[in-house]
């Protein structure tokens, strides 16, 4: 498979978010397919997980979902392919593996640490796509004034957070992909 056809989604699995935010992800997903893009993502039924699901199912796209084992009964049955793995850990690096970019949508603690680690990965040129954030509604707004801090304090270069890929709209974001 062609790295340049996958997209990795970070997203949220809560239930009980602002609506706003599914929306967002799946105007995102209907345009990823019609741009041709696989998705990769956390593969279950779970909140935003399953929004994305759900709506690659709708539209014909296809979807390559990553589940660690111990959350096997949370896997979507409408998978493209199912990836298993043993770990957290694991399942963010199955889930970057051969992608063009990596995409965190608004989502929690799980989704900031898979986006994080993954930009320290491409500082550290262990990952070569681009790392995007979706800044819907301004959700990631205090995240980039922590970065930005960084900056301030000489604890991270203009050039590094230059490298992320930050979009207020589904749209925007995939002008930038």
């Amino acid at each position: 498979m062609d790295m340049r056809d996958k997209i990795a989604v970070f997203c949220s699995a809560r239930y009980d978010i602002d609506p706003e935010y599914n929306e967002a992800a799946r105007l995102f997903v209907r345009g990823a397919v019609a741009g041709g893009f696989k998705i990769v993502s956390g593969g279950t039924v779970r909140g935003t997980m399953g929004v994305i699901s759900e709506e690659l199912e709708k539209c014909g796209g296809y979807h390559i979902g990553v589940v660690p084992r111990f959350l096997s009964h949370y896997a979507y049955p409408g998978l493209s392919e199912l990836v298993y793995t043993d770990t957290l850990a694991e399942r963010k690096d199955v889930m970057r593996k051969d992608t063009h970019a990596v995409v965190a949508l608004p989502g929690g603690i799980g989704t900031l640490d898979e986006v994080i680690d993954t930009f320290s990965l491409l500082y550290l040129k262990q990952y070569d796509g681009k790392v995007c954030l979706l800044n819907y509604n301004g959700f990631y707004e205090p995240l980039l004034a922590l970065m930005r801090h960084y900056v301030d304090q000489k604890m991270m270069s203009e050039e590094t957070m230059d490298r992320l890929i930050v979009a207020d709209t589904p749209e925007e974001l995939l002008l930038k992909l």
